[in-house]
């Protein structure tokens, strides 16, 4: 079997490249600039494009199916000669559903915690010894890649993105998994250039629910209002529905326990956070539908670290951490703080994100931020212009930036003085903790450099 992959350095489409090829599947693709880890990694393994660009005479008739990334344009030279072809063209959603049709799909679906409660249910399967493919959108420990299809495994874990499938198929691409088992961890608008109002974003869920396969069931966040409001609409009665709240715990010694029913010490956790236990709650309900026990949960979920730049300690000492997190929405910076602040109340808290989506550099969008990093010490915002010039984006006036969060916000454009301030203000060797939050990375800071700066 042969598939050449339109766009194979994206995120997603190279971990599906390698998954194939790790499954003995004949694989090609083109890109017209690709970039580490994506370069590193498709080298490896032999999938590396010999020239970078668009090369329409690669797509033959003999190829049994071409996967379409997010990246490439509807007139993609190579698209355009495969339409010519007729050949089957599949999103990457598409094919991942295609191989796992037959078996049990678990979908994360959610604003947030996607992620993390992924890799949360795919570290408990893998501790009880249950074979899974997957899909997850980091980079986990103990996990070569990002994308696992086998021809053995009963069981497929996905986490279910809301944002558009391909150039040619506008659908979010959670609606194309059809789940057997669904969870929404939360819902905040997101994602405006394709979901203009929050009410188009929200019925995105509501249609994402009615997408679960008979006999299915609904996971659902009981403390979000907007996740409950679209699973107590439904009219569904041939699925099961699950709400869940955050676990009884207790924060001791910076350690987060959970409670057993009679208020026990349980489970020390290596993850922290309200917005964590709320996750490892999905997680739960999820393990229970292929058969794992809450003991066997429990003794798995103590060993997890947690996913890539999810809450990730980048370095600690007796009286400072600096963690870094992948939080940019309004409700994951307030989340995100809130767990420092609770599992280390002794410490001052200085807290910098970036301005980094599409979304969060929109003027209308802004006013989202309100207040969302009061529980801070000392706040930091940053964003570059030049990100503004390549989303072609109206330059923003830092006054605006610093009016929209509210607080004492500091606004910076430029990440080196940023860089200073930081460092500066951790020179009195004062118990405070550092959060370096952001989808992107400052332009280039380095976070391992700036901790050792720092501690």
């Amino acid at each position: 079997m042969r598939v050449h992959f339109i766009a194979i350095g994206g995120s997603a489409m190279h971990n599906l490249a390698i998954a194939l090829c790790q499954k003995g599947i004949t694989v090609t693709g083109s890109d017209d600039e690709i970039f580490d880890p994506a370069r590193g990694r498709l080298e490896k393994y032999g999938l590396l494009p010999e020239s970078f660009g668009w090369h329409p005479e690669r797509i033959t008739p003999d190829l049994d199916a071409v996967v379409l990334g997010m990246h490439a344009r509807i007139d993609n030279p190579e698209l355009l000669r495969a339409q010519e072809l007729g050949l089957k063209i599949y999103s990457y959603p598409e094919y991942l559903y295609e191989q796992s049709k037959d078996k049990l799909r678990i979908v994360v679906g959610g604003s947030h915690g996607k992620t993390t409660t992924t890799a949360m249910i795919l570290h408990v399967l893998a501790h009880c010894g249950i074979e899974a493919d997957y899909m997850v959108g980091a980079q986990l420990k103990g996990f070569e890649v990002m994308v696992r299809l086998s021809h053995t495994a009963k069981v497929m874990v996905i986490e279910g993105d809301e944002y558009l499938t391909s150039p040619i198929d506008r659908r979010p691409k959670f609606h194309l998994y059809k789940p057997n088992v669904a969870i929404i961890t939360g819902i905040e608008w997101d994602h405006i250039n394709v979901f203009p109002t929050f009410d188009i974003y929200r019925d995105q869920f509501a249609q994402f629910i009615n997408l679960i396969e008979p006999q299915g069931t609904l996971i659902y966040c009981d403390e979000d209002a907007e996740v409950h409001r679209v699973a107590v609409e439904n009219q569904r009665t041939d699925i099961q529905k699950l709400p869940y709240v955050c676990p009884e715990h207790v924060v001791d010694n910076g350690v987060t326990y959970l409670r057993t029913p009679n208020s026990e010490l349980r489970t020390p956790l290596m993850v922290f956070g309200h917005h964590n236990l709320l996750n490892l709650t999905a997680a739960r309900l999820a393990c229970r539908q292929v058969g794992i026990s809450d003991e066997q949960f429990d003794e798995a979920i103590s060993t997890f670290e947690g996913a890539s730049k999810r809450l990730e300690l980048v370095k600690k000492s007796d009286s400072c951490a600096v963690y870094k997190d992948f939080a940019h929405a309004p409700s994951k910076l307030r989340a995100t703080i809130h767990a420092m602040r609770e599992q280390y109340p002794d410490r001052r808290l200085v807290a910098c994100m970036e301005l980094h989506t599409f979304s969060s550099l929109t003027q209308e969008f802004l006013q989202q931020y309100a207040h969302s990093m009061d529980e801070a010490d000392v706040r930091y915002v940053y964003f570059s212009q030049h990100a503004l010039q390549l989303k072609k984006l109206p330059p923003l006036d830092p006054e605006e930036v610093k009016k929209a969060f509210g607080g004492n916000v500091e606004v910076f454009t430029d990440s080196k003085k940023l860089v200073e301030c930081v460092i500066t203000l951790f020179r009195d060797n004062e118990n405070k903790n550092l959060l370096m939050m952001s989808s992107g990375n400052f332009d280039g800071i380095d976070f391992a450099q700036l901790a050792d700066e720092i501690i």
